[in-house]
């Protein structure tokens, strides 16, 4: 099995062993301001640049242990357009206490990135501020996927669907995904292929709104992606070991802002 597999198989383990309380959360949901416009941030460049907190990955281990307010507002400052928040604890070294952290500190709207199965995880993730969730296509059924966008939509969220393949994109057209993301690495393997996501990204009707996602770190790679029809790129890990993380947003963002 790979990473993926055996990640998501853990998850539906822990949420059958201990699962989550939908109708306390429901409750702290129902007294916050109603969510950000998370897709209408992924279309405001060409491309807008979706910054990432990370501390850590299992491809690259420890990255960065930050002031996560402090990076949520340099990224806001720079120009990012949202905020993504890896909240995953055994991998990534994330938590919900991130993503709240980061949703006060900013006006930007934040994305919660993990691995969500259940709708329950989606309740959890607007409890705690959430303004859209990712969905990752090749961790559902499709009736999963379908309820779980479901979910996204009664909760008032934004759903950014995350495939990596032809065939996980095939399924996902065949729903009404607005936002999907195209993830250059293969998260059984951790390998990343860049130009394979670039055509999967040339793939993507222009109805929808595409999203690149990892491996970029460079102004040139942004403009590969805005060409093959990305509205968006979510980059990580070289905001996040970049010494000036601000400096190198705007670098990212280039002369097109």
């Amino acid at each position: 099995m790979g990473f993926l597999t055996e990640k998501v198989a853990g998850v539906r383990r822990d949420l059958d062993r201990k699962p989550i309380d939908e109708s306390r959360l429901l409750a702290r949901a129902g007294l916050l301001p109603p969510p950000r416009d998370f897709a209408g941030a992924a279309m405001s460049g060409t491309p807008a640049v979706i910054a990432e907190i990370k501390r850590a990955s299992p491809s690259a281990g420890d990255i960065a242990d930050l002031d996560l307010a402090d990076q949520a507002r340099t990224y806001e400052a720079g120009g990012a357009a949202a905020i993504s928040v890896l909240t995953d604890a055994e991998d990534f070294g994330g938590s919900l206490a991130d993503l709240r952290a980061v949703r006060l500190a900013t006006t930007l709207p934040a994305l919660r990135k993990d691995f969500l199965v259940h709708p329950a995880q989606l309740i959890e993730a607007r409890a705690e501020g959430a303004d859209a969730a990712l969905l990752i296509a090749a961790s559902l059924s499709d009736s999963e996927l379908v309820a779980m966008q479901n979910a996204c939509r009664d909760l008032g969220i934004a759903a950014l669907v995350e495939v990596h393949a032809v065939g996980d994109l095939d399924r996902v057209l065949a729903t009404e995904a607005r936002l999907i993301g195209v993830n250059a690495r293969d998260l059984e393997t951790l390998d990343v292929d860049p130009d394979r996501a670039l055509d999967v990204l040339r793939r993507v009707p222009g109805d929808r709104v595409a999203v690149l996602e990892s491996g970029m770190s460079t102004r040139e790679q942004v403009e590969r992606a805005f060409e093959a029809g990305a509205s968006a790129v979510l980059v990580g890990e070289a905001l996040m070991r970049a010494p000036d993380p601000g400096e190198k947003l705007r670098e990212l963002l280039g002369a097109r802002q």
